[in-house]
């Protein structure tokens, strides 16, 4: 796991001890950031270096060879991680400022009483008169942090503190973090829709499958708001927008493409769905065990969902077998399970989609002269197939229209819109989906699933009445 680290020194005031440190730096593999000078005097200059190392024992070489300089005193090593977490990173703050007694009677009581018999009256009211139009519940019982695993609720308020920051950065949504000490399926659907009033959505993150599944299922049956599971939806969306791109760049149709997917957990089940739904026919999803195929049918639903839906040749063997001949290969699914001789087994111009995150399933620098066009769930190489091209902009439509569900309809739609952001001119190797800070992302996803809610029949647009004047 990469360090990031503010390291405070003081070092002597002479010429040449700043180039002794940043090359003791280079020589432990560290990438250095920002220099910052906080205090200096005719003996002595005390420094702050942003430092990015690979590990924890790199830090320990570093710190031997700085003591190794007696012109060089550390006088703090801090994480920047844990700074930029530290008393959390979300807050609640109010629209209105609250100045005086007549400001607490209008926004509080008596005024509120008025409020709340309008919307008990109609409860549409609530989406224009109280937070739930703009605020998404982010769910979760811990059981799946990233790629950590059953970390519990506890551990996974941070990750998901982080996602609110995200809504609010890219979707202006107001998301509010519930982090659930109950961990059964219907224990988790009960308190969900016990706290659905609040919310105009409800984003699924971070539950294992395969309970993920049967929770989404039942509470979208449950509810009459939308419920989106990030980890299955997100991906897929983001995933199919980059591969309608890739596509293009090797000049190959999605309907005649042999594709192999690795992982059968919840990202792989909805890119595997959200595919078929987009035209893909020759389609093998693999597990720990091989090709999933319905000659010998799995007993987990989900894996069931595919033997039954893929695999139409009912071909069996290893992930390094399977992929031989295949065009594109997507992994969502664990580290190094492929290297530089399964890639170059693919056909020509082959396409690989490594997500498995921070560790890929083939390191994109083993294959960049093999594979065509090479993506990645990592910032620090092209192609990021990153969730947070989505689930902003998919929120942000569904919200906008008051939308019941998020159908398979809306997520395609989003998918389209995504790629289509990426002009014929600028499509590359290197360029088939959009940056995460291109602001017209989220405008864009949010229109286009608009339009497919109301194509569909799931929106519910209505104007708030006006509460009637009082004579």
């Amino acid at each position: 796991m990469y360090l990031n680290l503010v390291i405070r020194m003081k070092l002597a005031n002479k010429p040449g001890n700043l180039a002794r440190v940043l090359t003791i730096i280079a020589q432990e593999g560290g990438t250095l950031g920002a220099i910052e000078l906080i205090s200096a005097s005719p003996s002595c200059v005390t420094r702050d270096l942003m430092i990015r190392l690979n590990s924890r024992e790199h830090l320990k070489r570093l710190v031997s060879a700085f003591e190794q300089m007696p012109e060089i005193l550390i006088l703090r090593i801090s994480d920047r991680v844990f700074i930029s977490h530290q008393g959390g990173k979300i807050e609640i703050s109010p629209k209105r400022p609250i100045l005086n007694w007549e400001d607490l009677s209008l926004m509080y009581t008596p005024g509120v009483a008025g409020v709340s018999e309008a919307i008990a009256a109609e409860a549409d009211m609530a989406y224009g008169l109280t937070m739930k139009g703009n605020s998404v519940a982010i769910v979760t019982d811990g059981s799946a942090v990233l790629g950590l695993g059953d970390l519990g609720p506890y551990a996974a308020l941070p990750v998901m503190e982080g996602k609110a920051v995200l809504f609010k950065k890219f979707a202006n949504i107001d998301a509010f973090p519930l982090c659930l000490n109950v961990h059964e399926p219907g224990e988790i659907i009960d308190v969900v829709a016990a706290c659905a009033p609040a919310f105009g959505g409800i984003n699924l993150e971070d539950i294992a499958a395969p309970k993920c599944f049967e929770i989404e299922e039942k509470l979208a049956a449950r509810l009459d708001i939308p419920v989106f599971h990030d980890d299955q939806h997100g991906t897929a969306i983001v995933t199919l927008a980059g591969l309608i791109n890739a596509l293009k760049v090797v000049g190959k149709s999605i309907a005649d493409v042999k594709l192999v997917i690795s992982g059968a957990g919840a990202a792989g089940v909805a890119i595997a769905k959200i595919l078929i739904n987009a035209g893909v026919s020759d389609l093998i999803v693999c597990d720990r065990k091989g090709a999933i195929a319905r000659d010998l049918p799995p007993r987990q639903p989900s894996k069931l969902w595919i033997a039954e839906n893929t695999n139409e040749r009912c071909v069996h063997g290893q992930l390094k077998e399977v992929i031989a001949g295949a065009d594109v290969f997507v992994g969502v699914s664990a580290p190094s399970l492929l290297n530089r001789e399964d890639v170059m087994k693919m056909a020509e111009k082959s396409i690989v989609f490594a997500l498995a995150n921070p560790e890929p399933e083939v390191e994109p620098k083993e294959i960049y002269d093999v594979a065509a066009v090479i993506a990645t769930g990592r910032s620090d190489y092209p192609n990021q197939i990153n969730n947070a091209l989505a689930f902003p902009g998919v929120f942000r439509g569904a919200l906008d229209c008051h939308a019941r569900v998020v159908n398979d309809q809306m997520c395609l739609a989003a998918a389209q819109a995504l790629a289509g952001m990426i002009s014929e001119e600028a499509l590359s190797v290197e360029n088939i989906i959009p940056s995460l800070f291109n602001e017209q992302v989220t405008p864009v996803v949010a229109t286009a699933v608009r339009q497919a809610a109301r194509k569909t029949g799931v929106s519910r647009e209505f104007q708030v009445k006006p509460v009637a004047a009082v004579k």
